[in-house]
């Protein structure tokens, strides 16, 4: 492809050319976060009729009532009915393995008991109520909406409330079937800032929730930076991303194919080719050249690759691995021979896919682990999406009669230390 950028880490300004693609930003983050702002302050304000006005503003989608947001039950029952056997098929066996993989992620409650007879612990609940942000701009994702529910169902949560925007009111049927095999509780043709706003303080249609998770645009995640702390948020997902190591000993073709997986999603999606070889790059970027005419969303990609997109010639493997770790990437390609040596060196990525036939596109749908995952150097600090994000934990202290009068002179001490006269009186009370 002779218009995605060829980058050498021996080139002298290579570092400020990588963080400099690294950077690249869709929007403005300030014009952007000042109309999320002016949006979630009028669906505070004026509720549903304001969720109307920018349903229609915004997905074209002409409703007079709030009561016409939510699709009926048998509406969803009615689309996973009418899946065919083969795509009905897909999601069983999906399905099957997200929830084996989720249940060997739950979080266990336990206790101990000290000498004196002091009982202490960890209380395990799930959340009462979660609300799954679908996205639907570019594309439907049915396969986001099993990645945030599934988990959810393993915690134990009580209930589901899913948002998902429907460019002139036409719903994805394929979402509507997901929604229901899930069993999602209620379904609104919602989307955008607003559907965030609507899901983090309520409406009179639409339930506040404890928890709002799933990815969408810059909107979308703009929104729920905003009303965090009125409400959890899983994560603030930037555009995807993959980073690919490869050894070149992979067909070139199988790579160009896993670069343009990436690449479809949006104009900013980020998708990198890291390897010792320059001629293998080359023979890359020749099998990109024929397979992109096949891609019926070539405009996407062929504008993602050239926002985002490298192909970087590095010295060795272990210098890829370091500006793999640097760039903390959503997706990490291990496309080598020997990936469990590699691994070992890897400290910062989302979901680490590992050997030539573990392209990330299995992990977008039925590999196991979740989609749902950090982004934009994210994972420095942060995980993919899992039970562990719908279940809290509470603090169990039981103590005993001889434990708290121990204790007592312990926190008695400390407290007056702080000048926390009333602290440390109601620990020497029970001395």
């Amino acid at each position: 492809m002779s218009d995605i950028l060829r980058l050498n880490t021996a080139e002298a300004n290579f570092k400020t050319r990588f963080d400099d693609l690294l950077a690249a930003n869709p929007a403005s983050e300030g014009e952007v976060r000042n109309t999320v702002r002016a949006i979630i302050h009028d669906i505070r304000v004026r509720g549903d009729q304001a969720l109307i006005e920018y349903t229609r503003q915004f997905d074209r989608f002409e409703v007079t009532r709030a009561d016409e947001l939510e699709v009926p039950k048998p509406r969803l029952h009615a689309a996973l009915d009418a899946l065919p056997a083969t795509q009905r098929q897909a999601l069983e066996t999906a399905t099957e393995r997200l929830t084996a993989y989720a249940q060997h992620q739950r979080i266990s409650a336990w206790e101990y008991t000290e000498a004196d007879g002091t009982r202490l612990g960890q209380k395990v609940t799930p959340l009462d109520r979660v609300g799954l942000y679908v996205p639907g701009g570019k594309a439907a994702y049915p396969s986001t909406l099993l990645m945030n529910a599934i988990p959810a169902k393993v915690a134990g949560v009580k209930e589901l409330i899913m948002t998902a925007p429907t460019p002139r009111g036409a719903a994805d049927d394929l979402v509507l079937a997901v929604a229901a095999f899930v069993d999602v509780d209620r379904v609104f043709t919602v989307g955008g800032a607003q559907a965030i706003a609507a899901l983090a303080y309520g409406t009179k249609s639409i339930p506040k929730v404890d928890k709002v998770v799933g990815p969408g645009n810059i909107f979308v995640a703009t929104a729920k930076r905003e009303v965090f702390g009125a409400v959890g948020i899983d994560m603030i997902a930037g555009p995807s991303e993959v980073v690919v190591i490869c050894d070149g000993h992979v067909d070139p073709e199988w790579i160009a194919a896993d670069l343009f997986a990436q690449a479809e999603h949006d104009e900013f999606a980020g998708a990198m080719l890291l390897c010792p070889d320059n001629d293998y790059l080359t023979r890359v970027a020749d099998a990109m050249d024929q397979l992109l005419p096949q891609m019926p969303r070539a405009d996407i990609i062929r504008a993602s690759l050239r926002n985002r997109g490298a192909l970087i010639q590095v010295r060795d493997l272990e210098e890829a691995v370091s500006l793999a770790n640097h760039a903390a990437p959503e997706h990490l390609e291990l496309a080598v021979s020997d990936p469990d040596t590699l691994v070992e060196k890897v400290r910062h990525a989302g979901a680490i896919f590992m050997g030539p036939h573990s392209p990330e596109v299995l992990g977008d749908y039925c590999a196991g682990p979740n989609h749902v995952l950090p982004t934009a150097g994210t994972a420095r600090f942060s995980s993919p999406l899992g039970v562990y994000d719908f279940q809290k934990r509470s603090s169990l202290i039981n103590c005993s009669r001889q434990g708290a009068a121990m204790q007592a002179k312990t926190a008695a001490a400390l407290a007056h230390e702080e000048g926390l006269f009333a602290h440390a009186h109601s620990a020497e009370l029970r001395r």
